[in-house]
């Protein structure tokens, strides 16, 4: 995720961040005040944001004071002008009681905020380090419209107010919310990482005009689509701004792939990514103690694999031990110039594709452009949605905010880098919804009742998919010996390797899997459903630019003659060779690396595989048309209501 969330309490945690984080992660001088801090530091000021500003007496981009953090974040909720406000009714012959009463936001809380930090994709900040002024202006502009609308988000959809007994009752804030946003520039490790913190005050107005605290479980839930909403808007602000587009890119195999700007090498990257490779090292170290260990009695303490919750909490350790002392902040102009010196030096890139990486960008773009059609195709979309959403999630029950996470996931996706119509994530939540989900919940409280709240599961059944998941591996030997298959004696480590260097046993990751379900859905629905039957689902290659075999090569071919030349005059055999390497490439550029003959051939395989498709949905559409269509019980019915065929349809469209 690229949007992360921890909650700000007062007292040390607030000192900790009027300390460090306000003046960009470094160490503030005592007794210097914040904002000679900042300008020493080299960072702006911070600015305020939200709807609730008005209610305060303050305004958008207004800059934030010490005084203001100290009353909303340090003082247990107070208002940003609480002490003007008790030093006039003092003044007034007030009481001090009364007073301080008039200065306070509601009850006195311990929690007084959120720290919300967004940092776009690696390729969106290398572009935005090593590009020219023109380029990190645009950049800078386009991650703050997607944090203002994602705070936008959260106030109309996320944002709640508890009142009542055990906060039975709950609001939204009519006014919005009040945040404060300050910006960064580098990471812990000296490398270039543009973030803002975003400090989100928990108190906010009701329509009586009371003031109440906003549920920050609510926030911690919707993280994942905050964080979705975030990479899609900052993506397509970059890309519409810049004239570029994005890729998936596979990070970590097994997982989902992440959308990356096109054209931007992976040894920039990897440039980035020393402190990721310590995290990596100190896992791996980290989950041979976990699978090793044991009590007193030598019984082994924990499971004998590491599952995703286990390594999640394993990584989450591994960061902390990892973590470096914080650097000295310099000025942005500074560290631009020993960036682009260092990138140069040590990333093992051209120097002319660094000094030229927006031109390299979107060259990628126009090839990308011109192969894969931005089709959006919500019954489709609502397809992979819920079964994604139904494997990944354990026991296959789930909420809306995690449907509306994929979904936005999903967009980003297809889309590569351009506009969405507003809405068209809600869309697609609610078709998968009222098409393939089901609703199980058994409200007992008002909490129950709620939208963001009921529960769900797929319709559908999904015994056709093989399970992937292995056998629990055999607990490893207390002295670190690698595990051994059932049956056969345990290897022993060779002399001088460590402990870790063997492979750690793991639970496969569940995104393959979840792939593999949306696949098997579709074909469920083509196969089993008379409504659906002629659709898209028969001929469409999905929205992803996948390079389908069963298109391509008619006939099977044998894979140990697939160099030996074709016969003359089989123009529909496929060049299994240019196929293998548009399926092994990491990148859709990487994909485009072929020799001309090649991709002429492939043009030519798609345009007659494609006619060959269309030739047999028109004959399935005569044959429907000439049966009896079969009766369909009511649930069937609803589970499955016929779509109208929509404007993008076939090779017209793209696919």
């Amino acid at each position: 995720m690229t949007v992360d969330i921890r909650v700000i309490r007062a007292g040390q945690m607030y000192r900790y961040y009027l300390r460090e984080t306000v003046v960009g992660d470094g160490r503030r001088p005592a007794r210097t005040p914040l904002r000679e801090a900042q300008e020493q530091a080299g960072v702006p000021v911070g600015r305020w944001m939200g709807r609730g500003l008005a209610v305060l007496g303050l305004s958008a981009g207004e800059e934030v004071t010490e005084s203001q953090l100290r009353n909303l974040f340090g003082e247990r909720g107070r208002h940003p002008y609480a002490d003007q406000i008790e030093a006039d009714l003092l003044a007034k012959g007030a009481s001090p009681k009364k007073a301080f009463k008039a200065g306070a936001l509601g009850r006195r809380v311990t929690v007084t905020g959120v720290d919300f930090v967004f940092r776009p994709q690696p390729t969106i900040y290398l572009l935005w380090a090593l590009g020219d002024e023109e380029t990190r202006r645009v950049i800078e502009a386009a991650h703050e419209r997607a944090i203002e609308r994602v705070l936008e988000w959260i106030e109309d959809e996320v944002a709640v107010i508890r009142y009542g007994k055990d906060g039975i009752y709950r609001v939204r804030p009519p006014g919005g919310l009040v945040a404060a946003r300050f910006r960064h520039y580098e990471a812990r490790s000296g490398m270039p990482l543009l973030h803002d913190h975003l400090l989100l005050s928990v108190k906010g107005q009701r329509l009586d005009g009371k003031w109440g605290s906003i549920h920050t479980l609510a926030l911690h839930e919707n993280t994942v689509a905050a964080s979705a909403l975030y990479n899609e808007i900052v993506a397509a602000e970059v890309c519409e701004a810049l004239g570029l587009a994005t890729e998936p890119r596979t990070v970590t195999p097994g997982r989902r792939p992440v959308m990356e700007i096109a054209g931007v090498p992976h040894e920039l990257i990897r440039w980035t990514s020393r402190r990721s490779d310590q995290i990596a090292a100190c896992l791996t170290e980290l989950e041979h103690e976990y699978v090793t260990a044991v009590d007193d009695d030598g019984e082994p303490r924990f499971l004998p694999v590491v599952s995703e919750r286990a390594r999640a909490k394993l990584n989450q350790m591994a960061a902390r031990k990892t973590r470096p002392p914080k650097r000295k902040t310099r000025p942005l102009a500074q560290l631009r110039k020993e960036w682009k010196e260092s990138a140069i030096r040590t990333s093992g890139v051209a120097v002319d594709i660094i000094n030229s990486l927006l031109e390299y960008a979107r060259a990628a773009a126009v090839a990308i452009r011109a192969r894969v059609a931005a089709v959006v195709d919500i019954a489709l979309a609502a397809v992979d949605v819920a079964a994604t959403v139904f494997v990944m999630n354990d026991g296959g029950r789930f909420h809306r905010r995690h449907l509306l996470a994929e979904a936005r996931r999903h967009l980003a996706l297809v889309l590569r880098g351009r506009r969405r119509d507003p809405g068209l994530d809600d869309r697609i939540v609610a078709v998968a919804i009222s098409t393939h989900c089901l609703d199980i919940s058994e409200p007992k409280t008002v909490r129950g009742l709620e939208a963001g709240y009921r529960l769900y599961t797929a319709r559908w059944s999904l015994s056709d998919l093989p399970d992937r998941r292995r056998p629990p591996t055999p607990a490893p030997d207390p002295d670190g010996q690698p595990p051994a298959d059932p049956g056969e004696p345990a290897a022993h480590r060779p002399t001088g390797q460590d402990g870790g260097e063997w492979e750690i046993p793991r639970i496969p990751l569940q995104y393959e899997r979840a792939v593999l379900a949306g696949a098997v859905v579709r074909e469920q629905l083509r196969t089993t459903t008379a409504a659906v039957r002629g659709r898209a689902y028969d001929v469409v290659a999905h929205q992803q630019a996948a390079m389908p075999e069963q298109l391509l090569a008619p006939q099977p071919a044998d894979p140990e003659h697939d160099d030996q030349e074709q016969e003359p005059g089989r123009r529909e055999a496929m060049d299994l060779t240019a196929l293998r390497a548009l399926r092994e490439s990491r990148t859709d550029v990487e994909a485009l690396d072929l020799t001309a003959e090649r991709l002429r051939h492939l043009g030519e395989a798609f345009t007659a595989a494609a006619d060959r498709a269309r030739t047999t949905m028109n004959r399935y559409a005569r044959r429907d048309d000439a049966e009896t269509p079969h009766p369909m019980c009511e649930d069937d019915q609803q589970a499955h209501r016929p779509q109208q065929p929509g404007p993008h349809r076939g090779r017209d469209a793209g696919h």
